[in-house]
């Protein structure tokens, strides 16, 4: 999977970068999941993964690369302050269901 930013924008009123990007993942065949991605984003930025938050990402139909766009903000509060609850839901990792003891 490689990775090309494409386009950075500087959103000072809402404390964050908006990134386009674009992504070949000719190797693996189908489309990567989000978490990846959005560690693909952060490693490319060199910054922390929870600081980024994957808006958009769309496979092109008949290719191997897709097209996203990522908010990048300065702190974890600020960001879920400004998206919208389901693309913070989108963005973490599923929690594993506990399993519950038996008495």
């Amino acid at each position: 999977m490689q990775i090309e930013i494409t386009g950075e924008k500087e959103n000072p009123l809402l404390k964050r970068k908006e990134v386009q990007f674009r992504i070949n993942h000719g190797e693996t065949g189908s489309t990567p999941p989000r978490l990846e991605v959005r560690k693909a984003v952060a490693s490319e930025l060199k910054i922390g993964t929870e600081l980024v938050f994957i808006k958009r990402f769309i496979t092109k139909t008949g290719t191997q690369s897709a097209f996203g766009v990522a908010h990048i903000y300065q702190s974890v509060e600020g960001a879920e302050t400004v998206e919208p609850e389901y693309i913070v839901k989108r963005n973490v990792p599923p929690e594993k269901p506990k399993e519950e003891k038996k008495e």
